[in-house]
């Protein structure tokens, strides 16, 4: 059996730390940047679905029209 002592118990502590702090950040940023890349398209979609049944002339009017 191998023996590190302290300083390599120290030293691997810290890589590990390292790590797992770098796979939390990147987790964290891909949630961030890729969620509006499908949510915006959902949206659009619902958009779609929900105006399915009106005419285009009442879409066009209501969306110009502010109130």
């Amino acid at each position: 059996m191998e023996e590190h002592g302290t300083l390599g118990t120290v030293w691997a502590s810290l890589g590990m730390t390292a790590y797992y702090m770098a796979l939390i950040w990147i987790n964290i940023l891909l949630g961030l940047f890729l969620s509006p890349l499908f949510i915006i398209p959902a949206t659009w979609l619902q958009d779609r679905f929900r105006n399915r049944g009106t005419p285009r002339a009442e879409t066009t009017r209501a969306s110009t029209t502010r109130a």
